[in-house]
């Protein structure tokens, strides 16, 4: 399973909010075995949302979009969502119902809320919605887009009520070696061309090895790979024996 991550948002393209949202999406479904074949980010704007959905949707098995939910001006992902599949925006009643029950239990502690329930449970039509059970606003999932909320503790809530819907075969496993990167690209590349897996050079300074990342969706490929590096190069299953040397 190939899935896309859309990012939205003005103030992640500023710098002003770190990303964490598309690296814990990342390990999420890098865990379940799934491939996130493209991270972009793009800003409040309707057409570039509406563009990039649209596109990805149609290039991959799933596509993640988060931010960009609720009433402030800037929050249109739904509107872009709907427009890049030519539907129109209507008010869906479970999400209304669940809206109307969160402003009830939180009355007493926001007395002077002012929400409009009906604009907060608009999605595009025929929309299947994402209950907000760790804020207000819904998602919704559209064909094979996933709209999720922005605020890290409701995405990954949200994320976690859809999780089982991503799966897919691929594995990796990690060697680690405090030989320089310069000296492995050579045997980096015969692995790669002798077994059928993707393989992953990655420097840690602050520990001074490098990591070794074999992946592939054939657990044999894969063990033959990682036995191949074993039998060629000064490599551990343990980073602190890397470390160490």
């Amino acid at each position: 399973m190939e899935v896309a991550l859309v990012t939205v948002g003005d103030e992640l393209l500023a710098g002003d909010t770190v990303n964490t949202n598309a690296t814990w999406l990342a390990t999420q479904l890098h865990d379940r075995g799934v491939t996130v074949t493209r991270v972009l980010t793009v800003p409040d704007d309707r057409d570039a949302i509406a563009e990039n959905v649209r596109t990805y949707s149609d290039a991959f098995d799933a596509v993640i979009v988060t931010g960009g939910l609720g009433g402030t001006p800037d929050d249109i992902t739904m509107d872009a969502v709907a427009a890049a599949f030519d539907r129109e925006l209507a008010v869906d009643d479970l999400a209304l119902a669940d809206v109307e029950e969160t402003l009830e239990a939180i009355a007493d502690t926001y007395p002077d809320l002012s929400v409009d329930p009906e604009a907060e449970a608009t999605l595009p039509a025929g929309g299947r919605p994402l209950l907000n059970r760790a804020g207000l606003s819904p998602g919704c999932v559209v064909e094979n887009v996933y709209v999720l909320p922005g605020i890290p503790d409701e995405m990954q809530s949200m994320f976690e009520s859809v999780a089982d819907e991503f799966e897919g075969d691929t594995m990796a496993e990690f060697l680690y070696t405090p030989q320089p990167e310069a000296n492995l690209i050579e045997p980096l590349t015969d692995v790669g061309m002798k077994f059928d897996v993707s393989v992953g050079c990655y420097p840690d300074r602050d520990e001074n090895h490098n990591r070794l990342k074999v992946s592939g969706e054939d657990r044999d490929q894969i063990d033959g790979a990682l036995d191949w590096l074993r039998d060629r190069l000064d490599v551990y299953d343990d980073p602190e024996d890397a470390t160490r040397e």
